[in-house]
C-alpha cells in the first residue's frame, strides 16, 4: 500500500520539490563535508557539475526504479563517466533504509572518502531517505548521537526530514558502531 502510495504521489511532489527551489531558496543539494553531497534526483543536466566541479566519482540513489527512470543516469551511464553507482532502494514517504543498507551506504561512501572523491548521495528531495544515510554517515565518522548527526544536517539543509522510524534505525545504528567507542 505505502509503495503504491509513493507512486501515485512521486510527480506531484517531484514537480513541488523543483517549485520550492524556485521559490524558497532551498538549494538541489548541499556539500556536507569534503566527501558527501546531499541532494535530490541528480537530474542528467546536472551530471557535468557534479563530475567536473564537485568531484563526484560515487552516487548513491535511495530511490526505487520507477523513481530515477526518465530523469537520471543509468548505471552504465554513470560509469561511462567514471561514477559508481549504488542503489539502495527505500520506499518513498514512508520507507526506512535497513540497518544492512545504511552499513553499505557507509562503507561504500568511506571507500570514497579514502580516495579524496565525493558522493552524492540523494533520495527524490534529498531530506528522508537520503538525510538518513547521510546521519549513518556522520555517526560512523564521529561517533554523534542521531540526534547530533540530523542537527549537523539540519544546519547545513534546513529541509532535512527524519521520520521517527529513521531515527529509531539511526539509534540501532549508532548502537552497532558506537557501543564501546568513547564519544
Amino acid at each position: 500500500m505505502a509503495g503504491a502510495l509513493a507512486r501515485l504521489l512521486f510527480y506531484p511532489t517531484l514537480a513541488y520539490n523543483v517549485l520550492m527551489e524556485k521559490v524558497s531558496g532551498r538549494r538541489w543539494f548541499d556539500r556536507v563535508d569534503q566527501t558527501v553531497i546531499l541532494g535530490a534526483l541528480p537530474f542528467k543536466s546536472m551530471t557535468e557539475e557534479l563530475v567536473q566541479t564537485e568531484n563526484v566519482r560515487g552516487v548513491i540513489t535511495m530511490n526505487e526504479e520507477y523513481e530515477t527512470k526518465y530523469f537520471c543516469n543509468s548505471a552504465e551511464e554513470w560509469r561511462a563517466m567514471g561514477v559508481e553507482q549504488l542503489r539502495l532502494s527505500t520506499v518513498d514517504l514512508t520507507g526506512v533504509p535497513s540497518l544492512e543498507n545504511l552499513n553499505k551506504g557507509v562503507e561504500f561512501t568511506m571507500r570514497h572518502k579514502a580516495k579524496g572523491t565525493s558522493v552524492y548521495i540523494h533520495c527524490k528531495a534529498g531530506r528522508s531517505r537520503s538525510a538518513t544515510l547521510v546521519a549513518a554517515y556522520l555517526i560512523q565518522l564521529h561517533c554523534w548521537s542521531p540526534e547530533e548527526a540530523c542537527r549537523m544536517l539540519a544546519s547545513i539543509r534546513p529541509h532535512v526530514l527524519v521520520r521517527t522510524a529513521q531515527m529509531e534505525m539511526l539509534q540501532r545504528y549508532h548502537q552497532q558502531v558506537c557501543s564501546g567507542k568513547s564519544n
